[in-house]
């Protein structure tokens, strides 16, 4: 299993760029590989991935959601992986992002792509891509869900 940790700074305010996390079926418009991905109630989720030439789509639990804190989850079936984003409000009030995951590839490769990197350059990307996207729209979040999981 690999633990992948990548961090970025975005200039919105934390509740803003929270609300925005919260709202998983907009993920496809900033991460590379997620082709869809389907909120069946409030902590579970389908997802459909590609990385490379292989495609797959598993089910994912969150597993706790403390609103501008922290969300983490855990696959329930295909690829095993689990991870958290954690939320912390900047003296300049903006927000810090930090994606830490555990994965655990299947396959040639998603082994490949693990031991080259390319798994952490896309997590990397993928938070580089959330900031744009949060930023353009000025930090009005498409939607919200302030529940909390524990």
């Amino acid at each position: 299993m690999s633990t992948i940790t990548a961090t970025c700074e975005v200039a919105t305010d934390v509740t803003s760029t929270y609300n925005q996390w919260t709202q998983f079926e907009d993920f496809p418009q900033f991460m590379e590989g997620v082709d869809e991905v389907t909120q069946k109630d409030d902590t579970h989720l389908h997802w459909k991935i590609s990385i490379g030439p292989s495609s797959r789509e598993f089910d994912a639990t969150v597993t706790e959601q403390h609103p501008d804190e922290r969300i983490a989850w855990k696959s329930d079936s295909g690829p095993e992986h689990a991870g958290q984003i954690s939320f912390r409000a900047l003296p300049d009030g903006g927000t810090e992002v930090t994606a830490r995951m555990e994965i655990d590839p299947e396959g040639f490769v998603e082994n490949v792509a693990d031991k080259t990197g390319i798994l952490t350059r896309r997590v990397e990307g993928d938070l580089g891509r959330f900031k744009e996207f949060i930023e353009n729209r000025h930090g009005i979040e498409t939607g919200a869900w302030r529940g909390d999981v524990s």
